[in-house]
């Protein structure tokens, strides 16, 4: 009997990959090591792992929500915090709506017959090829010169009254405003995306269904979505990310409460006094939120490919 033997893998793949791996990782370690620095350590250009640490940067990017005053800092004029939220609400929101608007629309396209059925999945993938900054001029005129409720009525005096400003009350400058524009923009990949997964579903699994009693909307809720599951949870990750770190339109769409952190970070960067250890720690909290939906949505990804790996 013949013993297996393995091949031994050229030296050149491993460094090859060690190469890989470092061009990956290398940038995230070196931030997070500036992120623990003072100013006066990374302007030095002092290189290497020894340094004394110090949290002053991140206290200075969390001034306005940590619990005590930073005695380094006299004023907090960063405000992380309150940008922190702001793209968590357009981020979840957005990513929600897009995927209860996509995988309706993905299944419409996919089990319903219709005169230009075809022209209409081609149609919503060609649009996702238009940049964003195609889209920036006309976008910001009409969401501050069209959809706006008049000061004069009553509803928009209700408004200016309750929540303050002045003028009409348009979408520019509103959390509705910039999820509004990025549902629009994130549409056409997850319909594309989820058409593919929606096929793959057998049609008797509907069919034996309906002859329970189910309903329309339980066939599509308690049948379709739970066997689409890794389908979701990729859109929801392409989703998250481009809402997440999307800068061009929402620096143009928002204002001083409702911008978000890669807005903070840039106009943070063109100050004359650049603080590059806080600029360093804010970006090191701007990854976290991305990573952790990425892990828990990957979860469901895995779960879905390997549901029908054994058979009973």
């Amino acid at each position: 009997m013949s013993s297996a033997t393995h091949q031994k893998q050229n030296p050149a793949f491993y460094a090859l990959l060690v190469l890989l791996v470092f061009m990956a990782i290398g940038p995230v370690l070196l931030m997070l090591a500036n992120s623990f620095k003072l100013d006066v350590d990374i302007i030095s250009g002092a290189t290497g792992l020894i340094f004394l640490p110090t949290i002053q940067n991140y206290e200075t990017a969390l001034c306005d929500i940590i619990w005590y005053e930073p005695d380094h800092l006299d004023f907090c004029a960063l405000k992380f915090g309150g940008s922190f939220i702001n793209s968590i609400i357009i981020a979840l929101f957005s990513t929600a709506l897009t995927l209860v608007i996509g995988c309706m629309a993905a299944y419409a396209l996919v089990r319903f017959r219709f005169m230009g059925r075809d022209t209409v999945s081609i149609s919503t993938l060609l649009v996702r090829m238009a940049p964003p900054a195609v889209l920036l001029v006309p976008v910001f005129g009409l969401w501050n010169n069209e959809f706006c409720i008049d000061k004069n009525t009553m509803v928009g005096e209700w408004i200016r009254d309750t929540f303050g400003g002045r003028g009409d009350v348009c979408l520019a400058g509103t959390h509705s405003g910039i999820i509004i524009i990025y549902v629009a923009m994130n549409l056409p990949f997850v319909i594309w995306i989820l058409q593919s997964f929606i096929v793959q579903v057998p049609r008797p699994l509907e069919e034996a269904a309906r002859v329970d009693g189910a309903g329309p909307f339980q066939v599509f809720f308690l049948v379709v979505l739970p066997l689409i599951k890794p389908g979701l949870a990729a859109a929801a990750i392409f989703t998250f990310r481009v809402a997440w770190n999307e800068y061009l339109l929402a620096s143009a769409l928002s204002d001083r409460d409702t911008k978000t952190v890669p807005i903070l970070i840039v106009n943070n960067m063109s100050e004359f006094n650049v603080e590059w250890g806080v600029i360093m720690a804010t970006g090191m909290l701007l990854a976290v939120p991305p990573i952790i939906f990425t892990l828990l949505a990957s979860r469901q990804i895995i779960t879905g490919m390997t549901a029908g790996a054994v058979k009973g």
